[in-house]
């Protein structure tokens, strides 16, 4: 696949010309989905293509490029969804990011400064940054997008949360902050978290095991730098979320990829360092892992000497009984790290996550933290948040929003199941926020009705982005954010799409 000139209209009369190389972006990222939205989003930010510039049709980029309208579609869509373009109805689509100076000289001199980055620089730059998800805009402008990330806004107490942050606000100006270099996090926060866990969750943890952190990512990140040398395997999961096997390999590791069915990851047999699992929801898929298997992964990592690093991303919503007992609260030995997310079970705005470890890393992890942010993150959150949890209306709020995910999902899962069962597998699950589906046809297919649902208004989040190497059509429907009549007009869309 070559590269192609595109032109594109700029804000005046004039044109630009800019070159576009399909084939190489495919190197790195394997998908054309993924390789024409890295391509496109890399020139906006770049400043290549400035503010209000105005991109080729989709049928006319499509056969600039020798790609299905259905992909360009996609794109558009992705970039739409992240503030990079906007659509103006009856015109065009048109950039809209506007990158500051400092970026545009960034992105321009960073082949230059490459022969000039340490090890770690240019494993930074060289790994293959597939598209994040995007948000979906819930039923604006007639779209209906069941892409991952979001929550019920407009279900979530924020009139008490609100009073909860003023109050530590007023606090907090009223006197000097005693623990402005506690980097391990707001001391009753991680007092709150604890006695949660001990209490829903079955986990033994006590405030010393808690690690305050800005998101799972953070986590991850630090984790593998801890723990990981150069050339040692880490244990994924395949498919799996994508910032994991792309922290490891910055950090000089290797990915082992063990695939997943519906009793979740099959336990390896190779030696590792370091495994990552998702066993009360595995992610994508929403497989929860058996017990026989739990036992035998606790076992492998008593045998090699190895960690296991338990991301519980929304173990806390399930439709059918209680939630599914962590592996932490599994484990003798010590060789489970759990690491858990506000962002899933509050709103996506709250940028707080935690870790719970084992005393062996609890100071290894401290310092590994203080290193890079000495003071706490997001502390007015943090003490907001303690006070939420203490009070009893984090807990209010769960059994809340457990009941009406639990209906969202099982009428999306039954609805798709009805209206497109010729088209999608649904992978059962009985937890999470969103439904995993497998598409029946072939890629390009998939691909064409992507497109035409594109056209219908409705967006998900294409699944094949978490698989490492070949994969099956498979896409992931959010639905927190979505009420019962937006869910059930979006599976019409759907299956409109699919009988043209």
């Amino acid at each position: 696949m070559p590269a192609y000139s595109i032109r594109f209209a700029g804000r005046g009369n004039g044109e630009l010309e800019i070159e576009i190389s399909l084939e190489r972006e495919l190197l790195k990222r394997r998908h054309k989905t993924a390789a024409l939205y890295n391509a496109l989003k890399e020139r906006i930010r770049s400043g290549t293509l400035p503010p209000g510039s105005k991109l080729p049709s989709t049928r006319a980029l499509a056969e600039m490029c020798g790609i299905s309208r259905g992909t360009v579609n996609t794109v558009y869509g992705m970039l739409h969804a992240e503030g990079y373009v906007t659509a103006v109805t009856g015109s065009g689509t048109y950039t809209a990011f506007a990158a500051p100076k400092e970026m545009r000289r960034a992105d321009a001199d960073a082949a230059a400064e490459e022969g000039r980055l340490s090890a770690w620089g240019r494993r930074l730059l060289s790994a293959a940054w597939t598209a994040p998800e995007s948000p979906g805009e819930g039923a604006d402008d007639g779209v209906i997008s069941f892409t991952l990330g979001q929550t019920d806004l407009t279900r979530f107490d924020f009139e008490s949360w609100n009073r909860l942050l003023f109050a530590e606000i007023r606090a907090f100006a009223a006197k000097a902050y005693d623990g402005r270099f506690a980097a391990q996090g707001h001391r009753p926060l991680r007092e709150a978290i604890a006695a949660h866990l001990r209490r829903f969750r079955g986990i033994p943890a006590v405030a010393e095991d808690v690690l305050i952190v800005n998101g799972s990512q953070q986590a991850i990140t630090l984790l593998i730098h801890l723990l990981v040398e150069p050339g040692e395997a880490v244990v994924v999961e395949n498919p799996c979320y994508g910032g994991i096997p792309r922290a490891v390999h910055i950090a000089g590791g290797r990915t082992i990829p063990c695939d997943v069915d519906d009793q979740g990851i099959r336990v390896p047999d190779a030696k590792a360092r370091l495994a990552f699992v998702t066993p009360s929801r595995q992610f994508p898929t929403g497989a929860v892992l058996s017990l026989e298997r739990r036992l035998s992964l606790l076992k492998w990592a008593e045998r090699c000497g190895a960690w296991i690093v338990e991301d519980d991303y929304d173990g806390e919503f399930r439709r059918k009984g209680r939630p599914v007992e962590p592996l932490k609260s599994l484990d003798k030995a010590g060789r489970v790290i759990h690491i858990g997310t506000f962002s899933r079970t509050m709103f996506a705005g709250i940028r707080l996550g935690y870790v719970v470890a084992p005393p062996p890393l609890r100071e290894a992890l401290r310092r590994a933290k203080a290193l890079f942010e000495p003071h706490p993150v997001s502390i007015l959150e943090q003490r907001a948040l303690a006070e939420f949890m203490r009070s009893g209306l984090y807990e209010r709020h769960l059994r809340r929003m457990n009941r009406i995910y639990k209906k969202r999902g099982e009428l999306l899962a039954a609805l798709v199941r009805e209206q497109l069962a010729d088209r999608f597998h649904v992978f059962d699950s009985d937890t999470g926020l969103h439904i995993y589906a497998i598409w029946r046809g072939s890629g390009e297919e998939y691909r064409r009705f992507a497109g035409r649902c594109a056209e219908n208004g409705v967006r998900w989040t294409d699944a094949a982005v978490y698989h490492i190497g070949n994969s099956v059509p498979s896409a992931c429907f959010g639905f927190p954010h979505l009420d019962e009549s937006q869910i059930a007009e979006g599976v019409r869309r759907m299956a409109q799409a699919a009988n043209v």
